[in-house]
C-alpha cells in the first residue's frame, strides 16, 4: 500500500486536557514573556495542551470503538500550571507541581480504559505539563512567578493530523 493511503487508513490519536480560550490567552501571555533564542519554536495557540495519554497510531476504522470506550469518570478539580522547566532536547515546558488527586483518577481510569480497547498506555510517569516549545535550550523565564489555573471539567480525544499544515483535530469532547 503506498504511504499516501497507509497515512488515510490511519490516525494518530492523544487524549488531553484542552484549554478554554481564557486559559490559552494566559498562557500565550506568559509563553510572549520569555526571551526564545534564536530557532526555538514556541508552540502556537490552536496546538496548547496537556497531555493525559499518546496512544498512537490506530486503523481509521477503530476511531468510534475507541471513542465510545474512552468514557471514564471523571470529578471537576483545579489543576495549577506554576513550574516552568527546560527538559531535554530543549522542550520548555509548565507544570504541575502537585497535580490533585482527581487528575491523577482521570489518568489512571483512561490508562485502564486504553487497556481494556487492547491499547498500551504508556509506561513513564504522568507529569502533567503544557509544553511551551520546542528546540529552546537557553530559553530564559520571565522574573515573575506563575499559577495558571486550569478548571477540569472535561477531556478530549485528539487527532494529530498529518501533513505540512498538520495541526490538531479534537474528535471527541468527553464532559
Amino acid at each position: 500500500m503506498p504511504a499516501a493511503e497507509r497515512a488515510a487508513a490511519a490516525c494518530r490519536l492523544f487524549l488531553a486536557l484542552w484549554p478554554t480560550p481564557a486559559e490559552r490567552d494566559e498562557l500565550l501571555h506568559y509563553q510572549r514573556r520569555w526571551s526564545w533564542p534564536p530557532g526555538a519554536a514556541p508552540i502556537v495557540a490552536e496546538r496548547l495542551h496537556l497531555t493525559l495519554h499518546f496512544i498512537g497510531a490506530l486503523p481509521r476504522q477503530r476511531l468510534g470503538e475507541v471513542s465510545a470506550g474512552l468514557q471514564v469518570a471523571s470529578e471537576p478539580c483545579e489543576v495549577v500550571l506554576d513550574r516552568a522547566e527546560v527538559w531535554p532536547h530543549g522542550l520548555v515546558v509548565l507544570r504541575a507541581t502537585s497535580p490533585p488527586a482527581a487528575l491523577q483518577q482521570l489518568h489512571g481510569r483512561l490508562g485502564e480504559a486504553l487497556q481494556a480497547l487492547g491499547l498500551k498506555p504508556e509506561k513513564r510517569r504522568f507529569r502533567p505539563h503544557v509544553t511551551l516549545a520546542r528546540r529552546a535550550t537557553g530559553s530564559i523565564p520571565p522574573l515573575t512567578s506563575v499559577a495558571l489555573r486550569w478548571q477540569l471539567s472535561s477531556y478530549t480525544l485528539v487527532e494529530s493530523l498529518a501533513g505540512a499544515a498538520g495541526g490538531y483535530l479534537v474528535r471527541q469532547r468527553y464532559d
